[in-house]
């Protein structure tokens, strides 16, 4: 079996400290390797074992990141901004490309975090895929709804405890930001269509069948005309800890099919 090496690093921000963390085999080659991006309440702990076993299998580094305020980041008492979608591509994935010397990369998205990985393809000439799971392309009515229902269980001090076991004291500005940013009534209008516009590399859209904050209109309008989009059968929001070797088939089919070759990307941005 493929020895999979972890390595912790420090990302520094003029708003604060970024907590990273990479596992890469040991026999590491020069493929590009994949930058996962966290969903609203994620962080690197809870990708659980995703990605040493996207790394095995796929035999590429893997790089995921505590967004600013989560995890072991620093924290923040803003309110999100609007953009803040838009912000953490043109703020901080080159802070990070720059720290970690990555230059070209894939990038690898949870639900917002699937977002966050369009909007960096749309700006990096460096992206040659991207690849989103259980991501949102605008706001619907299901989204508003599956937040609300979790707001009503994040009444419960037990929710709010497992929240701090990742968050530590930053839980509650976590679970605001969450909730408050995406029902504000001035965030209905959000929508991925301009950075998708943009995209000119390989897109795949991974999506389950009962996801409860979203429905399959996301992967669809996230592939037209750019991939492809995999609905996984008896699967909610979380296709890679449901089913992460689906996932990575998936994941690896593309790669497989599709290589990625710098000088065979037309319509990159530049």
């Amino acid at each position: 079996m493929t020895e999979i090496v972890e390595a912790e690093y420090w990302i520094e921000s003029p708003a604060g400290r970024l907590y990273a963390k990479s596992w890469a085999p040991r026999d590491l080659n020069f493929k590009s390797p994949i930058i996962l991006f966290h969903d609203s309440l994620g962080c690197v702990a809870l990708w659980k074992d995703f990605p040493q076993l996207l790394a095995r299998s796929l035999g590429r580094r893997v790089i995921a990141y505590d967004r600013l305020g989560f995890g072991r980041s620093d924290a923040r008492t803003d309110i999100l901004e609007r953009d803040f979608i838009a912000q953490e591509a043109e703020r901080f994935v080159p802070l990070l490309c720059e720290q970690l010397a990555v230059g070209e990369f894939i990038a690898c998205g949870h639900s917002v975090g699937g977002g966050m990985a369009v909007e960096t393809g749309a700006r990096f000439a460096g992206c040659n895929a991207v690849i989103t799971i259980a991501a949102q392309a605008f706001v619907e009515d299901r989204t508003v709804q599956g937040i609300r229902t979790s707001q009503q269980e994040f009444a419960s001090v037990d929710n709010i405890a497992r929240l701090a076991k990742y968050h530590g004291e930053k839980a509650d500005w976590v679970l605001r930001a969450w909730i408050e940013t995406w029902l504000a009534p001035e965030f209905a209008e959000w929508n991925l269509d301009a950075a998708l516009e943009k995209l000119g590399c390989p897109v795949i859209a991974i999506h389950g069948d009962r996801d409860e904050y979203g429905s399959l209109a996301h992967p669809r309008r996230i592939a037209a005309g750019r991939g492809s989009f995999h609905i996984l059968p008896d699967t909610g929001h979380s296709p890679h800890r449901e089913h992460p070797a689906l996932v990575i088939k998936v994941i690896e089919d593309l790669l497989l099919i599709r290589p990625i070759r710098p000088d065979d990307r037309p319509g990159r941005n530049k």
